[in-house]
């Protein structure tokens, strides 16, 4: 059952993240995807793969995902 749920969450914030305006908002929710599909692994008992997992979905994305956005930001004055 918790596999469901987990599989929801994922599914839900990776669309929420796809419509959304702002880009940033964008990264985070990225991250929430990349941290449910390593609590989704670990759920399934695959630890080595679920610590990946969340290093890089869910630390290492975001993060490159908001500096890019922050370095291209066109500034209006």
């Amino acid at each position: 059952m918790l596999e469901f749920v987990l599989m929801i969450i994922i599914v839900v914030s990776a669309i929420l993240a796809l419509i959304q305006k702002d880009l940033l908002k964008a990264a985070i929710l990225t991250g929430f995807t990349g941290a449910a599909v390593a609590v989704l692994f670990q759920v399934l008992l695959a630890p080595d793969v679920a610590l990946t997992q969340a290093i890089v979905g869910a630390a290492i994305v975001p993060v490159f995902i908001a500096l890019a956005v922050k370095k291209t930001q066109r500034s209006d004055g």
